[in-house]
């Protein structure tokens, strides 16, 4: 592994490369062929949060991609894209009017959450704004305000949370950091805690099949985050507390030296109480009595990210990275002198990365993208009896190449290859249950070929991957249509394929807080599905207020899947899918402006999920059916001081067999949040509640008393675990 990080090394800081901002003009292009500028042009790269709007002379400046290849594109209510040219290094866009507008005065409002009608993928971007409406102390809480993304507890004690999509657990999800694999092998456990929410600038969620530049494991879509860029902000500082004792830091430092500048993201956060106030509820009354489990556990965080870019070229682009965590966390039984073999759940993360891109422009017509990863992580578990031990080598590799065939083609194709090295270790009460290592090779070719026009856009794309442990070739077939039947509607329809290998114990190890038998099949191959998708979404303006209104249908239909049985409440067993599984789901959502500073969210949603177990088809367990959010934000006039309140309902899910219950459904319940933010010059301080109804889950551990007995179960987890959180927080920016 050694030789490959030095190879690396060696590879990328001999080449002198750099990168810069990209200049140009938003014009009109005239009956009479002549321009004039247009003011307040959106100029954005697709498939990201970057973007900017043309001054009063038609110029803008904006800022890089994250990575290579990329799409400039503009967009300008009541005009429609001509053609556009580079001239002396300027990035020139002609639009012409298609529509004739009254002339109105319009104080506009910049949306904290966004849909695009321009992009061909169905894309919802949560910009800063949006993510600090929540606590959002890393990515797993950053969806509070969003219906699209479900977050959960994965357990009754260690205290982390997952995410759902379209029905589907997070591992059929693809996430990236800015384009780059991130919760990858051994991170699929803890690593969506290990991001801190203060380092994104935006989240942008992709429904559907992604595209195949991406990858090959976007089953339900994509998340992918952006962090906050080294040209912005000399200094940002979050710092957060909450009642029970949490304290967090993150703090921002944007250096130049000489033609390089540079990110330094750092985060600690901590806490070292014992608190037992939730767990065991007497009947339906709530009085909460102590279960003697710790409610949230105890943990040290240290998490540090430098990103480093060089600019001057106008050909090139570079940026390394390096990345590390470090994380303690322990939980379990409350500590207790009369207590001889007390329940530990404890785990201790080391992750180092170091990771990068280059970029090459030819001319605006063709370019070539690299993107690298080199990853060392060692993960050591403890649960109950239960001992894991991991520890993963990864390198990565993405070569992108671009070229503009036609004015309305634009064709992407090149090679990607991952090696993962993992050694894996089982032990039950000292007595070794597995051991195993695996080395998985992939190594793929992928062409994109995108057809747009003033009103239809088709994006076809394949994947084609070799796996060597299964010594076999998949393929990804995916198609993306998007029509704007007009300026304000679009209909968008998909269709594509996806596999991943799954990591089974590492996935599905919270499952092991019980006293389940474990059982696996053998020779377990890699899942795949298809997923099928409908999209309509429609911005409007009423009463000169801003609205949009978006429909979303999909359908992921397995045809294998590693199937978790929790259906025998003796056992938890894993093997290949014999049956029908597939999830439905159906989501609607309209956004508005009531008036200048006041908006509202509101949307619904049903998942209709199921799988065979031992046979017999039946709704995936501890999955909600159905999901309401409701949101309403308001800001002052003179814009210090913003208001937000978030109603969430979550319908009933289906709990497995268990010594309480047998094959019950949950009960449906509401959950509150709220916040409070001043705003002055360079620094807010906000004030937040969430759970503000105290709402808890009856019993999440049964038999807690008997910890080792054979009913115990932490694993069976529908609701919420912690009561009401009361927050505050300051942030301060220097530019």
């Amino acid at each position: 592994m050694k030789k490959i990080i030095i190879f690396v090394l060696v590879l990328f800081t001999n080449l002198s490369i750099k990168a810069q901002y990209i200049e140009g003009m938003v014009l009109e292009l005239l009956d009479d062929s002549t321009t004039q500028p247009i003011f307040q042009a959106n100029i954005f790269w697709e498939g990201t949060s970057i973007g900017t709007v043309s001054k009063e002379d038609g110029s803008y400046l904006i800022q890089e991609p994250p990575s290579y290849p990329a799409s400039l594109n503009v967009s300008f209510i009541g005009y429609s894209f001509h053609s556009k040219e580079v001239i002396n290094d300027q990035f020139l866009f002609y639009l012409k009017k298609s529509l004739e507008l009254s002339e109105v005065e319009i104080n506009d409002k910049k949306n904290t959450t966004s849909i695009s009608t321009i992009n061909s993928l169905n894309i919802q971007t949560l910009s800063e704004g949006e993510i600090q409406k929540a606590a959002c102390c890393n990515l797993s809480e950053c969806f509070e305000t969003n219906n699209v993304v479900d977050v959960n507890f994965t357990d009754g004690i260690s205290g982390v949370k997952k995410i759902k999509m379209l029905g589907l657990e997070g591992k059929y999800i693809q996430i990236t950091n800015e384009l780059m694999p991130l919760t990858k092998g051994l991170q699929r456990s803890f690593g969506l805690s290990y991001i801190p929410g203060s380092w994104i600038e935006s989240i942008q969620i992709i429904q559907g099949a992604g595209s195949v530049v991406n990858g090959f494991e976007s089953f339900t879509g994509q998340i992918n985050i952006e962090y906050f860029k080294p040209e912005i902000n000399k200094l940002k500082l979050n710092i957060y507390a909450n009642n029970s004792g949490k304290i967090e830091s993150n703090v921002i430092l944007t250096k130049k030296k000489g033609n390089w500048r540079s990110n330094l993201f750092s985060h600690i956060s901590y806490f070292d109480r014992e608190i037992d106030h939730y767990g065991f509820h007497n009947n339906s009354d709530q009085i909460s009595n102590r279960d003697g489990f710790i409610d949230m556990p105890k943990f040290k965080q240290f998490s540090l990210l430098n990103r480093w870019k060089y600019y001057g070229s106008d050909k090139y682009r570079f940026q390394i990275n390096l990345r590390a965590v470090l994380e303690e966390r322990n939980s379990g039984q409350m500590s207790n002198e009369d207590i001889i073999n007390p329940y530990i759940v404890s785990s201790d993360n080391k992750i180092v990365q170091f990771y990068g891109k280059l970029g090459k422009i030819y001319n605006d017509k063709r370019s070539l993208g690299t993107q690298f990863a080199v990853t060392l992580h060692n993960q050591d578990v403890q649960i109950g009896n239960y001992l894991y031990d991991a520890k993963q080598e990864s390198f990565f590799i993405n070569i992108v190449k671009q070229n503009q065939l036609m004015e309305k083609n634009l064709l992407k194709y090149g090679l990607s290859s991952s090696t993962d090295i993992y050694s894996e270790s089982l032990f039950v009460s000292s007595s070794p249950f597995s051991i195993k290592s695996r080395v998985d090779v992939l190594t793929g070719f992928f062409a994109e070929n995108s057809f747009t026009s003033s009103k239809l856009n088709i994006i076809t794309g394949i994947r084609a991957d070799y796996y060597n442990v299964e010594k076999n070739i998949y393929y990804s077939p995916r198609i993306h249509l998007k029509y704007n039947p007009n300026e304000q509607t679009v209909v968008r329809v998909s269709a594509g394929k996806s596999f991943r290998i799954s990591n089974v114990i590492n996935e599905n190890i919270f499952y092991l807080a019980s006293s389940r038998n474990i059982i696996i099949e053998d020779n377990i191959r890699p899942e795949e599905a298809y997923n099928y998708g409908l999209n309509i979404a429609y911005c409007f303006y009423l009463q000169e207020k801003e609205g949009n209104i978006n429909f979303s249908l999909y359908n992921t239909f397995f045809s294998n899947q590693v199937v978790v049985n929790i259906e025998d409440k003796d056992e938890i067993s894993f093997s290949n899918l014999v049956g029908n599984s597939q999830s439905i789901s159906l989501n609607i959502g309209i956004d508005f402006q009531i008036i200048n500073n006041l908006s509202i969210r509101s949307s619904y949603k049903i998942d209709h999920s199921v799988s065979t177990f031992n046979g017999v088809e039946k709704d995936l367990p501890l999955q909600s059916s159905s999901r309401g959010l409701f949101n309403i934000a308001y800001n002052s006039i003179s814009e210090d001081w913003y208001f937000d309140i978030t109603s969430l309902y979550i319908g009933s899910s289906r709990i497995p067999e268990n010594i309480i219950s047998d094959n019950e459904l949950s009960p449906s319940f509401f959950l509150f949040n709220c916040q409070i933010t001043r705003k002055l010059k360079d620094f807010d301080v906000y004030l937040g509640a969430e759970n503000i109804s105290n709402y808890t889950q009856d019993n999440p551990i049964i038999d807690a008393q008997n910890p080792f007995g054979d009913d115990f179960d932490a694993s069976l987890i529908w609701g919420p675990l912690m009561g009401r959180s009361i927050y505050i927080g300051f942030r301060y920016k220097l530019d």
